[in-house]
């Protein structure tokens, strides 16, 4: 039987998934319930591996890696982002690579609006005051009438435009691939940062998106915006972000996403009262999870079958 080695899989998904127990069926299967932490970790970890299904987008699948771990064909992630493996590498060593398209989108969507809202009333803050004995009164935003600027319309930035028009908002958007069919009103990428009242980041991380939103772009927008970020951190310069909230040029922003994951202890975007975080988790319901995890496991196995399915190369 192929092997397969997951190597990453902290804190533990697949191990408790039923789609675990299809894998053992078609597989001799090494699992991993630690971090590897380093590459030459994740490289012992796979060195023997046919196939590898990875967890956690902390794990870079480097030039190195493969050319040490000539074995593995198959590299099945567990989601949709793709900038911790070197695709280029992959592809001249014959390695396959899939993902988990789409199945995350509505989970992903609807904590977006939570983080959306969560800013527009100041939430986090009003909570802890009213624990901590005060009845806080303040002004907040009402976001309906508001427009809403999404950047990137694929499966999650789709849907989040479509729950943005169902509590009243005018959306607008701006994407690398621009598709009038999609029923959205498109727009170019400055008149978004300059007109929306809510921002939202719907797009992968590539070199041409990483920093997309720096000082320039903060600059553009209105005083009163607010920024989401659901996607990955990297495609907004945090310093500039830090600046921008800590200043108040903007309003506040809603992250579930950092340039450095977990976010460090005592970073400067933890000590505003103006951002809201989350810790990576918008994908992670219990729905999202199973759908997404037995796909992972259904691309291994479409593999086996010479079918490949969800393949970026």
């Amino acid at each position: 039987m192929p092997k397969v080695v997951i190597p990453d899989d902290w804190p533990p998904v697949l191990a408790g998934s039923s789609a675990f127990q299809i894998l053992h069926q078609v597989a001799d299967v090494q699992h991993f319930d630690t971090l590897p932490n380093s590459e030459e970790r994740l490289i012992d970890r796979v060195r023997d591996a046919d196939i590898v299904i990875t967890i956690r987008s902390s794990s870079r699948f480097t030039e190195e890696l493969f050319q040490t771990c000539p074995r593995v064909r198959l590299v099945s992630i567990w989601g949709t982002g793709t900038d911790n493996v070197d695709l280029i590498a992959a592809q001249r060593h014959g390695v396959t690579i899939t993902n988990t398209p789409g199945v995350s989108a509505i989970s992903i969507a609807e904590h977006a609006l939570a983080l959306m809202l969560a800013v527009a009333r100041r939430i986090p803050g009003q909570d802890g005051a009213v624990r901590n004995g005060s009845w806080p009164r303040g002004s907040s935003i009402e976001l309906y009438g508001k427009t809403l600027g999404i950047i990137g319309l694929g499966a999650i930035g789709r849907r989040f435009a479509q729950l943005g028009q169902a509590i009243g908002m005018r959306v607008i958007a701006w994407t690398m691939h621009p598709n009038p069919e999609l029923g959205f009103e498109l727009v170019e990428f400055e008149q978004l940062l300059r007109t929306s009242d809510v921002i939202s980041v719907h797009l992968r991380l590539s070199p041409e998106t990483r920093g997309l939103i720096g000082t320039r772009e903060f600059g553009l927008m209105k005083p009163a915006a607010i920024l989401v970020n659901t996607a990955r951190g990297a495609i907004v310069d945090e310093e500039a972000l830090v600046e921008a909230l800590s200043m108040e040029r903007i309003y506040g922003a809603g992250l579930d996403v950092f340039t450095h994951e977990p976010l460090p202890p005592g970073h400067s975007l933890s000590k505003l009262s103006n951002v809201v975080l989350t810790p990576h988790s918008a994908g992670i319901t219990q729905e999202a999870l199973e759908a997404g995890l037995h796909l992972a496991v259904r691309n291994v196995r479409s593999f086996l079958a010479g079918t490949t399915e969800n393949a970026v190369i």
